[in-house]
């Protein structure tokens, strides 16, 4: 297996332009130009599982991302990349009917650690927190993820997105 600290920078700044330029591609071209580029790792690369499966899911085949996400995961995949699995793999399944399993990825994902990823876990939160009927958490979760980035009112925001699931103990 490669470590992910094994890919080189040009195969890095590859991967990047293509994601830039996936626009210009028919979608059909786009999930090939990924496809060529992860080949160029080992087969069990987790890093070439997982931009295979960003691929799929960026086309709109939610159901053929999901298994190459675990696959990824399952693969050693670490850093950014492993919690960015987390999150596109939490929302595929939302996508296919499974929120109750993306609430479960996405809590835990939120409870293991912090990085400039936070309120990309809370967002994807808060819409499967929906999908399974707990709005008002759904609420107070995008709203306490908005707060910190308000240029005034930071503090009552945030507040108030815990009141929404706290009560008012008034």
């Amino acid at each position: 297996m490669t470590s992910q600290s094994e890919i080189s920078a040009d195969w890095e700044r590859r991967v990047a332009e293509a994601w830039a330029t996936m626009d210009s591609f028919a979608e059909d071209d786009f999930v090939s130009r990924i496809g060529e580029l992860a080949a160029e790792l080992p087969a069990d690369s987790a890093v070439g599982l997982f931009e295979r499966a960003c691929a799929w899911d960026s086309t709109g085949h939610s159901d053929l991302a999901v298994p190459l996400y675990r696959q990824a995961l399952q693969a050693g995949l670490t850093g950014l990349r492993r919690r960015r699995t987390i999150i596109q793999m939490s929302s595929s399944l939302r996508n296919l009917g499974r929120a109750g399993e993306s609430v479960a990825l996405l809590t835990a994902e939120r409870d293991a650690g912090s990085d400039e990823l936070d309120d990309a876990v809370a967002g994807f939160l808060a819409l499967a927190l929906v999908d399974v009927g707990r709005d008002r958490e759904a609420v107070a979760l995008a709203l306490g993820a908005l707060a910190p980035h308000l240029a005034r009112y930071q503090r009552s925001m945030g507040n108030y997105a815990r009141l929404l699931v706290e009560g008012d103990p008034a």
